[in-house]
C-alpha cells in the first residue's frame, strides 16, 4: 500500500459516527459476526483458530503487539462500510477532497521559467471531479503512482494554474511525499 492508499483509509475512518469496539473480546466477537467462523477470523490475522477462541473467552487477554495491530486494522477496515461509502460519495459528487500534503513537486514549463523541483507544504481542496477519479482508482486497485499523478493533475489545475487563469502550460509531477493526509 502506498501513501495516498493509507491517506484514503485514514479519511474513511475519520467519517465513522460510532467508534469501533475498543476491547480484545468486543474485537473478536465483531470480526467472528462478520467473517462468521474462528478459523476465517484465524486466517485473517494469521493465528490459530484456537487462539481466536481463546481470545473471544477472555482466557487470552493480551495478544502480542503484532497480532493487536491486525485485529485493530482489520476491525477498522470492515466497520461502519456504509457510512464510509455515503462519505465518498458526497465527495465524489458536492464536496470534493482537501489534501494536505508536503512533498516535492516537479515541473515542466516554457524556456525562461524554472523548473527545478522544490519542496512545498500545500493544502488545497480538490473538486469532485477528482475525488471521483482517485475513488475509482483505489476501488479498482491502482497503484501508489496512478493515484500520485490524479492528486498532481487537481494540484496542478487547482494550485498551480489556479484553475486556468495563469501558468497554461505548466505541467506538475508529485515526486518524493514526505506526508500525504486527505479529508472528506
Amino acid at each position: 500500500m502506498g501513501d495516498i492508499d493509507d491517506a484514503l483509509e485514514r479519511a474513511g475512518q475519520e467519517a465513522f459516527t460510532k467508534a469501533p469496539p475498543k476491547t480484545l473480546k468486543g474485537q473478536i466477537s465483531y470480526l467472528l459476526g462478520q467473517l462468521k467462523t474462528a478459523k476465517a477470523v484465524a486466517a485473517e490475522l494469521g493465528i490459530t483458530a484456537d487462539s481466536v477462541n481463546r481470545y473471544r473467552r477472555g482466557a487470552r487477554k493480551h495478544p502480542p503487539r503484532h497480532i493487536q495491530d491486525k485485529i485493530d486494522a482489520a476491525v477498522r477496515a470492515r466497520w461502519q462500510p456504509r457510512v464510509r461509502k455515503r462519505r465518498q460519495q458526497q465527495a465524489a459528487t458536492t464536496g470534493g477532497i482537501t489534501v494536505e500534503t508536503r512533498a516535492q513537486f516537479g515541473y515542466t514549463a516554457p524556456i525562461g521559467t524554472t523548473d527545478d523541483a522544490r519542496l512545498r507544504r500545500l493544502t488545497v481542496h480538490l473538486p469532485p471531479e477528482y475525488a471521483r477519479r482517485l475513488f475509482d482508482a483505489h476501488a479498482q486497485g491502482a497503484g501508489d503512482q496512478q493515484m500520485r499523478d490524479i492528486v498532481a493533475e487537481g494540484l496542478q489545475e487547482v494550485y498551480f494554474k489556479d484553475g486556468g487563469r495563469r501558468a497554461a502550460q505548466l505541467h506538475v509531477t508529485l515526486r518524493d511525499i514526505d506526508y500525504i493526509d486527505v479529508s472528506f
